[in-house]
């Protein structure tokens, strides 16, 4: 009765459906930052990933930090492919490959790279300073852009949606991390 059980999961874990695979849709670095700091930034930004990274703009008025439309806040770069995936396993070094509960997410992950001189390989540049940045991470499923194209557009239901256990499996696989439940826990 048992060997049929376990002849059964392996062939349920043989079959797996190749649609249900999950890969990196995209990674996002992103540095705010105003006047002065935001030229370091974004030499920062163009160092640890070697492409010219877009000025953010802000979109609101805020009149107790002295925003108004139009003005530049911050930069980010955009990855994707085979690039992000190499680029994601060193700042995932930079951090210790560790993730608290909360910095994870329905088919993403968020985490801060407090200074650059973390990351393996980067060398301290006087010009730049000591900064950090933001950096997210998306994850997809083969045919998820059927709600995002401009004609026939499609909903994903939910059983094709990533959860949050799975994108915690899915670091843990792909990248060996580990998920901390408190931050006292981190070093």
């Amino acid at each position: 009765m048992i060997e049929e059980q376990a002849k059964q999961v392996e062939k349920e874990e043989s079959k797996e459906n190749p649609m249900r695979a999950l890969k990196i849709s995209e990674i996002v670095l992103n540095c705010g930052a105003l006047a002065e700091k935001l030229e370091r930034s974004i030499k920062l930004l163009k160092m640890v990933t070697g492409k010219e990274p877009i000025i953010t703009l802000t979109k609101k008025r805020i009149p107790a930090f002295s925003l108004r439309p139009g003005l530049p806040t911050g930069c980010k770069i955009t990855l994707k492919g085979k690039e992000a995936e190499a680029l994601l396993k060193s700042l995932l070094d930079a951090v210790g490959n560790q993730f608290l509960e909360k910095q994870i997410g329905n088919g993403q992950l968020s985490f801060g790279i407090q200074e650059y001189i973390e990351i393996p390989g980067v060398q301290f540049s006087r010009e730049i300073g000591m900064l950090g940045f933001d950096v997210s991470v998306n994850l997809t499923r083969a045919g998820s852009t059927i709600s995002e194209r401009k004609t026939k557009k499609g909903r994903v239901p939910l059983r094709h949606r990533i959860s949050k256990e799975e994108t915690k499996r899915f670091m843990q696989s792909m990248f060996n991390t580990k998920i901390l439940e408190r931050k006292n826990e981190r070093k």
